[in-house]
């Protein structure tokens, strides 16, 4: 048998990753590839291809193809084990099955590749036999991270000894302000010794000590007294000032033109509080993304709900743990769990615990925690919809008269509502007749944003209408919208965690965040 190319391809054809075991140019590799989705598409059922010159041999892994590229010579019963050995490794690897898991864990499947295929032929190998040939530990390695920790660290003091020094150079000029404070006062009367000893002629009198003393006054006393300092100080010349006033009219101009303006706040310990990392033991997201294209004159175009659960955990000690769960039942919904997780435990108990229960689950990944479960929703009628958009332009005259509506579902409390409205290019923003919410025109792009800060039982509808030159009504399609909400369509909760290990008896606390987001939300 040879294998001539181990990949993972995307079903329109992409190539995700690729491992070439023979000698072969780059364009040979890529026609197989390329050629490889047409003869898919044919309608047969088997899980292998053959053409005139190479034998495809595939297996699907949810929108992916796993695939062997092997010479027609080679044993097919060889092939078909090499590739179920291969679909093994890639979820070990591979957090998602998607385009955006494998080309993270790109590299680590290609080393494991390797380890079972060796010059096109087959290696005597297992799962667990390959995972440990891949996490060999380098000494080599180690003692590289030991000298740049060190290295590190050394930096660590030196940035300490110099934020040191900086605070004393500061202490040591404030002392030095101190004196000079304390100073002044001989000063100012050995000046009015020499103004004394000078006659009444003379160019260094005491209209000029006065002079002196109230440019010298403004700089020791301005933080204690600003009203004596400008009655003193000599009158300024009202010449054109740069600074602070022409920064604002600046600031101004540009919001006029529709520009957002993003001015600079000093941190505050609030601020700071807020994007403090978790503190809880537990943390569990319930995440839904929206993907939803709505026809303008009514009806769904496309409707796709994929949903996560995923958990973060803090300490690795805490791992040892299952996740009780609720679901709400909805039958359109498909549940998946990771393949790490016993889904036998999860269909007969809706609890999710790994395969093997003496292993932790890991720690942090990211700050999105560990992916445990996935579902997804394709079909929907309109009425599920969580917020639907009529628009209705008509031409009066030299006037486009627009009014846009929006009824938001019973099922969900919407925060956040933005819809953008494309308009034509124009001189002047739209003149806006009518409007439940806020607005605001970015002459940049040339949108017109509708924005609803809470959508509940006290707005489920709402309008507005402006007024734009004559257009043509495609002009103001698309739609976009944006929200967000708390309630979900699978209506999954978790109801508790299950310790594995010794906690005393004690329930461990957990943290539940649920959140339904519009990603692509279209009116088209």
């Amino acid at each position: 048998m040879v294998v001539l190319a181990a990949s993972i391809v995307g079903k329109s054809g992409k190539v995700l990753v690729s491992r070439q075991y023979v000698d072969m140019s780059r364009i040979r590799i890529e026609g197989l590839l390329a050629a490889f989705p047409k003869l898919v598409g044919m309608g047969k059922q088997h899980t292998y291809i053959e053409t005139e010159n190479v034998r495809y041999v595939y297996q699907p892994i949810e929108v992916l193809f796993l695939l062997l590229v092997t010479t027609k010579q080679s044993n097919i019963l060889e092939d078909l084990d090499t590739l179920r050995m291969l679909s093994k490794l890639v979820p070990e690897y591979s957090m998602s099955l998607d385009e955006e898991g494998i080309n993270r864990a790109a590299f680590e499947l290609i080393f494991a590749f390797d380890e079972v295929i060796s010059l096109g032929h087959k290696e005597s190998v297992t799962v667990a036999q390959v995972k440990q040939y891949c996490e060999m530990e380098s000494h080599e390695e180690k003692l590289h991270k030991l000298v740049m920790q060190s290295k590190i660290n050394d930096t660590k003091d030196v940035m300490k000894r110099k934020a040191n020094e900086i605070d004393k150079s500061k202490i040591e000029k404030t002392r030095g302000d101190k004196r000079g404070l304390s100073s002044m006062s001989s000063l100012s009367s050995g000046f009015n010794d020499m103004s004394m000893s000078h006659g009444p002629g003379s160019s260094f009198g005491s209209g000029s000590m006065l002079g002196m003393l109230s440019d010298v006054e403004p700089i020791s006393t301005k933080a204690k007294d600003r009203s004596r300092s400008s009655v003193t100080a000599p009158p300024k010349s009202s010449g054109m000032k740069l600074g602070k006033s022409g920064k604002n009219q600046l600031m101004e101009s540009l919001k006029a033109e529709g520009e957002d303006i993003i001015e600079d706040v000093k941190p505050t310990s609030q601020t700071r509080a807020a994007v403090a990392p978790p503190t809880d033991p537990f943390t569990l997201t319930v995440e839904e993304k929206l993907n939803v294209a709505l026809r303008r004159d009514g009806g769904i175009s496309s409707f796709d709900m994929q949903g996560t659960l995923s958990l973060q955990i803090l300490n690795q000690d805490d791992g040892f743990v299952q996740v009780q769960i609720e679901t709400g039942g909805n039958p359109e919904i498909l549940f998946k769990t990771h393949p790490n997780i016993n889904r036998e435990l999860f269909n007969s108990e809706n609890i999710l615990g790994l395969k093997r229960p003496d292993q932790p689950f890991p720690t942090g990944q990211g700050g999105d925690g560990v992916g445990l479960l996935r579902w997804r929703m394709q079909r929907a009628d309109e009425s599920m919809v969580p917020l639907t958009i009529n628009c209705w332009p008509s031409v009066s005259g030299n006037e486009t008269y627009v009014s846009i509506e929006y009824e938001a579902s019973s099922m969900f409390d919407l925060t956040n509502v933005i819809i953008s409205v494309p308009l034509p290019a124009l001189r002047d923003a739209p003149v806006v007749k009518q409007c439940d919410g806020d607005w605001r025109y970015d002459s940049r792009s040339s949108v017109l944003e509708w924005s609803i800060l809470l959508i509940d039982n006290s707005n489920r509808s709402g309008s507005m209408e402006f007024v734009v030159p004559p257009v043509d009504s495609s002009v103001f399609f698309p739609i976009s919208v944006q929200f967000a909400a708390t309630t979900t369509y699978s209506g999954l909760k978790v109801t508790g965690m299950i310790p594995l290990r010794g906690s005393g008896g004690a329930t461990p606390k957990f943290v539940q965040r649920t959140q339904l987001i519009a990603q692509d939300y279209q009116v088209v």
